[in-house]
């Protein structure tokens, strides 16, 4: 005989101490409420999500805070010439780092040649960063889950075109598509003079190129968890009950993959961030707009007379992805039964 939710709901409990039983409702929870409930708990993960939000803060308030401590992150912005606060023979700043103390109006110094304060080029480039990361996670995101979806609920032709295309992606290198297409956007979207235009094109660009390159391995992921849960009760019983194939994918299907979609974000972001800088330090991403790479590109010949020039950028990318890796680290572990943490 079947006991109903709402009887399990409330049941009554007898104290240790004798006393009257008294009614108590059982919760349950749901495995995300499990999950977030381990990650209040996981210290790493609570410490790593503080950093991540603050530099987050920081990108989206940059022009605030530029705004209020007048500084400026480039050369046409500056109110002064590059030459009243620049060395003519060295072009390293007059004052404030690396020869002279600290110079409260621009704190980690000003950029040698064009006069530009350093701490403007890390809020602006990392805004840039984390903008471009972010839209190409969000991209190859929906497209690997669509594609993983309907892979691994079909049969026959169209799960082997969706597979063979996604190895074929997997096997082509991604640094030589890269350079393959960066001309060949910025080429079709950047005609003219027009500086603003060149850089919407080198951010389009960006983001096409982590886009196509960074969805093959979570359309595998999602196709194998797909594999595996139609054959469930609950997918045939919709399959029998006529059921259309779409809201059996996003009504059925989607929900119980929420857990792998989530811990594949979380570590997606902190590898297209890096691979951004990289792009960027190779001079085909972004050279109109301040970006990390570009930056660290610029200061490598001044690592030897400017090293915080060159470590400021260095060290914002290392505590961003390393934060965001060990944030992901701990939602893998949260959303994962298995482990104990």
């Amino acid at each position: 005989m079947g006991i109903s939710a709402t009887e399990l709901g409330e049941v009554e409990v007898q104290t240790s101490s004798g006393q009257e039983p008294t009614d108590k409702k059982l919760a349950g929870r749901s495995p995300t409420q499990i999950a977030l409930e381990r990650l209040r708990k996981d210290k790493v993960a609570v410490v790593c999500s503080v950093i991540v939000a603050l530099m987050v803060l920081a990108a989206i308030l940059a022009p605030v805070i530029t705004h209020l401590m007048k500084i400026y992150p480039t050369a046409d912005t500056i109110p002064y010439q590059p030459s009243d606060v620049l060395d003519f023979n060295n072009g390293l700043p007059l004052k404030g780092p690396p020869n002279h103390g600290f110079w409260s109006t621009h704190p980690i110094g000003l950029a040698p040649r064009t006069g530009v304060d350093n701490l403007a080029l890390l809020l602006y480039g990392l805004r840039t960063d984390l903008l471009i990361a972010t839209v190409a996670t969000v991209l190859s995101i929906g497209i690997g889950v669509v594609l993983g979806l309907i892979a691994g609920f079909s049969r026959g032709w169209l799960d082997r075109i969706v597979m063979f295309v996604t190895d074929l992606f997997l096997s082509f290198p991604f640094l030589l598509g890269a350079l393959a297409m960066a001309p060949i956007i910025v080429e079709r979207f950047g005609r003219g003079d027009n500086l603003g235009r060149l850089a919407k094109a080198q951010l389009i660009a960006l983001i096409i190129i982590l886009t196509v390159f960074g969805w093959m391995g979570l359309t595998r992921l999602i196709r194998g968890q797909v594999l595996s849960l139609r054959e469930r009760e609950f997918i045939q019983a919709a399959l029998v009950m006529g059921v259309p194939t779409r809201r059996i994918l996003f009504k059925e299907l989607l929900p119980n993959l929420v857990a792998p979609i989530v811990v594949a974000t979380s570590l997606t972001l902190p590898g297209l961030i890096t691979a951004e800088a990289g792009l960027s330090f190779l001079g085909i991403g972004i050279t109109g707009t301040p970006s990390l790479g570009q930056t660290i590109a610029d200061a490598q010949i001044f690592w030897h007379t400017y090293p915080l020039y060159l470590w400021a950028p260095v060290l914002t990318i290392t505590v961003l992805v390393v934060t965001l890796n060990l944030v992901g680290d701990s939602i893998r572990d949260a959303f994962d039964p298995r482990t104990r943490r």
